[in-house]
């Protein structure tokens, strides 16, 4: 690869790299130096007058990540200098920038990454077909087909592409489904979150460079969205110097390019990633140069606004009246006749899938503390809310969890608009929504933390579950607050950044020429603080912004999408509450005693304890993957396991620490079985018709058919009997009779069922009856915990141990005809057996005498005494 870079960026296209990267930069820092000024004063006058708007109800976590990683993982990754397939270790930290390994062991003894990916630009695909639709756009002329090479063909089914227009591509691939979805929504955060580049909290810097980057790409005939506006400031430039740069010297690389077609789209990925490498590294240094000479200037600055802030504002608002009266009508006759009729249907196609996120939000929030309470009612105590807790105070950066709520948003389109508003793609907009999604998603889950805490130190003997219910539904209340400020302000932002490009667009051509006479009613001492090209957007800005707040406002008055009206705010609702966002991070796992021996296991065998108390509290966000039914990893394993894996919190989908939770909960349920798990049992085993002895069993398969029949005839002969005898009885007897006899019968089963547990028949050849092989039912009647005993009765005896008792008339009779079943089986057996089956040693007197008329009944109906009545009164009963 060296070779293919140095010949084809030989030193004068480096020269040109370096030529036009200068010329960008020195304009940019001209515009930028003006701008600073500009943004400086308006930080300055906002601190001074103060800014209107509600006030935020939720707490605002500063540090979100604090020691915590987001995913780490093993994946097949392709190499492009080698042509190869090989296995890699992937390593998240809290900067969202992915680090790759050789495997495992290389991160575990802290050695450096082979490389690194910054998100910042990427986008993440799923399919060779769709990169391969990408990889023909990068030279003209040249389409690649699938299966023409190697390269294409990947090793798994479930690839994952990190596509860039300027750097280098990345080929990942995974072997189950399941670990392409969780590797997806990790690298789809990563590329959000590094999008994301540019600080809010610097209020001068950030306002300066976002306006100056605005200006020049409209200098040059740019207006409208830029998809390429992300990540840091160097890598924002090295995208605007790529712009015009990449066509350039692609006219000149390209016909010189060799090989295959596929070898010469590769080829020229990674020339362009070393050109992309070499523009970020030169705009770096010569920003950073632009950003110190204007903050070593700042301090003059200061003094002077702050000595003549009032005659600034005075001057400013003089010139801004001068140019209102120029552009006023000719923006006011634009706005009616291409802007209000499409003010409601663009802001319709923002709020439906915008709102479906928050939702969704609210509705994971209230899940995952649902899911919380009802692990803790059984066994609430604080270190198991400590566990709990560590994992929902990570809610909002787990991109698995968070994938439902992102995707709600990602059916945003505006489709039909983009062309003449000259929006280049909705992407900015679902992003934009995506980032305020994970914003308000971690401030409820901070918001629920000080309030938790707060009340457990207050409330020590208050019920756990009231104390999680009542901060609960506060937190709630405050992001339906929150949510609503955040989505209107939302929608007012994405409909300017639609309108102003398109207005600017349309009135810069009649009024540009204008705006230098404006200059001259600027004092000197004020130019540098008051720019007329600023004045002219926000006059433009002005006159849409009216339609704009009025639409927002007719949608909150009709209640469309839970939005509060503006008349609403809150001002110091709770302020209390703004009191606990001063307060340090809450160790759930360390503070309620869910950490410490967890620490001292993992330090034992590291060298340092600093090394390794540190590897340990790097917690990961994510949890592993692991393959259901697999307990160990197979040699093409794609998921290995990582450092500390009992600290990484378990997704639902794995079932790991819910699985467990949940057959805890069964065992503490009162008189709780488990039914579904024995029916599934009996189901999948044979009946078995008899008690038969080992040697039975072993007949041979020709006699097996002949005694199946025989024994069939006979248990149909023994139930027909049985029902007309009860027949003749329920007629004779009336309902007080068999309201004795389920009583008595009931005795006799559970009679059965104790002398079952004091004895287990064991034979001298290991084998035992047919009937102790029988399902095991599971009874609590005696033994709360759940304790599984072994039944000898039949299938109609387990059923009627989970008949409820407005059933019991219609188990009595299931259990006369097992008695006359069974006692038509002990025939064939020895009377040693028959003691060991246990039907013959009832205690009760009632119960033998139950038993000795089911005999008799048998008799008589062998004698052919039976009349045969009943047997229709029985099916409809």
């Amino acid at each position: 690869m060296g070779d293919l870079i140095s010949t084809h960026l030989d030193e004068s296209k480096r020269e040109v790299i370096t030529s036009r990267t200068g010329v960008l930069m020195g304009e940019f820092g001209r515009l930028y130096e003006k701008q600073y000024a500009v943004a400086l004063f308006n930080k300055m006058r906002y601190d001074m007058e103060g800014g209107g708007g509600p006030q935020p109800q939720l707490l605002h976590r500063k540090v979100p990540l604090n020691n915590k990683s987001i995913f780490s993982g093993a994946l097949f990754q392709y190499l492009e200098e080698n042509k190869k397939w090989r296995n890699g270790f992937l390593f998240i930290p809290d900067s969202f920038n992915i680090n790759y390994y050789e495997n495992k062991q290389a991160h575990d003894r802290g050695l450096h990454p082979k490389g690194t990916i910054n998100c910042a630009g990427y986008r993440v695909l799923t399919s060779m077909e769709e990169y391969l639709e990408l990889l023909n756009t990068s030279l003209p002329g040249v389409k690649a087909k699938v299966g023409t090479s190697p390269f294409l063909k990947c090793v798994t089914q479930f690839p994952l592409i990190l596509w860039h227009p300027y750097a280098r591509h990345y080929v990942f691939c995974v072997v189950t489904e399941k670990e392409q979805q969780k590797w997806n929504a990790v690298f789809q955060d990563c590329v959000r979150h590094t999008n994301n580049g540019l600080s809010e909290e610097c209020k001068v810097q950030t306002p300066a460079f976002t306006d100056t980057v605005r200006l020049y790409r409209q200098a040059h005939g740019h207006y409208g969205t830029w998809d390429m506006m992300c990540g840091m400031p160097q890598q924002i430039l090295a995208n605007l110097v790529m712009e015009t740069l990449l066509p350039e010297l692609k006219d000149l690389i390209t016909p010189k390019l060799k090989g295959k077609m596929h070898e010469r789209q590769m080829n020229w990925m990674l020339i362009s990633d070393a050109m992309y490498g070499l523009v970020q590294s030169q705009t770096q240094a010569q920003y950073e140069a632009i950003v110190q000479s204007c903050e070593a200037g700042s301090p003059p600055l200061e003094n002077t606004i702050r000595t003549d802030m009032d005659q600034i504002i005075s001057s400013k608002e003089h010139v801004t009246s001068k140019i209102r009266a120029l552009v006023l009508p000719k923006a006011e006759k634009l706005l009616k006749v291409s802007i209000q009729p499409y003010i409601s249907s663009i802001l319709e196609a923002l709020m439906e899938p915008t709102s479906r996120g928050f939702f969704e939000v609210r509705d994971l929030f209230f899940r995952e503390l649902v899911d919380m309470s009802k692990n803790l009612l059984n066994d609430g105590n604080k270190e198991r809310l400590g566990e709990h807790m560590e994992k929902i105070s990570m809610l909002a950066f787990h991109p698995v969890k968070m994938q439902i709520c992102y995707e709600r948003v990602e059916t945003l389109s505006l489709e039909g608009l983009q062309q003449r508003f000259d929006v280049s793609s909705p992407s900015v907009f679902v992003q934009r929504a995506q980032i305020l999604i994970r914003e308000q998603m971690d401030d409820a889950v901070y918001t629920f933390e000080q309030l938790l805490h707060q009340s457990l130190e207050c409330q020590e003997g208050e019920d756990l579950c009231k104390t999680i219910q009542r901060c609960q539904d506060r937190v709630i209340k405050k992001f339906d607050y929150d949510s609503s400020t955040v989505r209107k302000k939302f929608f007012r932002e994405a409909l300017l950044q639609i309108f102003i490009p398109y207005m600017l667009k349309q009135l810069s051509p009649t009024c540009s020429a204008e705006l230098p006479h404006f200059q001259e009613l600027i004092f000197e001492d004020f130019s540098r603080f008051i720019l007329v090209e600023n004045i002219f957007e926000e006059v433009v800005l002005h006159t849409v912004l009216k339609d704009i707040m009025m639409a927002v406002k007719e949608a909150a008055v009709q209640r469309r999408h839970n939005l509060y009206r503006d008349s609403i705010i809150l001002n110091n609702s709770d302020p209390n509450l703004l009191l606990l966002g001063e307060n340090p991070p809450i160790d759930w796992a360390g503070g309620y005693g869910g950490g410490q021996e967890e620490v001292d296991g993992d330090d034992e065998g590291q060298v340092g304890d600093t090394e390794a108390h540190k590897r340990h509290r790097m917690k990961q966000v994510v949890s592993m993957i692991q393959l259901e039914g697999t307990a160990y990893m197979l040699p093409n394993e794609s998921t290995l396991e990582v450092p500390a894996v009992d600290d990484i919190p378990k997704d639902e989908a794995e079932g790991g620490s819910d699985t467990k939770s949940t057959q805890e909960s069964e065992k503490k349920v009162p008189n709780g079985t488990k039914k579904d798990v024995n029916r599934n049992e009996f189901e999948e085993k044979p009946p078995a018709l008899t008690n038969r002895t080992t040697l039975q069993e072993e007949e041979t398969p020709a006699e097996m058919p002949l005694q199946e029949t025989e024994n069939n005839s006979a248990s149909e002969s023994a139930i027909q009997e049985i029902d007309n005898t009860v027949e003749e009885e329920e007629h004779e007897l009336g309902g007080e009779v068999r309201m004795q006899k389920d009583a008595e019968s009931s005795f006799l089963k559970e009679d059965i069922a104790t002398k079952e547990v004091e004895f287990t028949p064991n034979y001298e050849d290991g084998t035992q009856l047919n009937q102790v092989e029988m399902p095991a039912l599971v009874t609590n009647k005696d033994t709360p915990s759940g304790t599984k005993e072994m039944s000898l009765d039949s299938p109609a005896r387990e059923v009627e141990a989970v008949t409820p008792s407005g059933q019991q008339e219609k188990s009595h009779i299931s259990e006369n005809n097992q008695d006359s079943h069974s006692e038509q089986s002990t025939d064939s057996i020895s009377p040693s057996q028959q003691d060991n089956s246990r039907f013959q040693s009832p205690t009760n007197e009632a119960a033998l005498e139950a038993l000795q008329m089911a005999k008799e009944e048998c008799n008589d109906f062998e004698t052919g005494e039976d009349t045969g009545k009943g047997e229709n009164v029985h099916m409809d009963h």
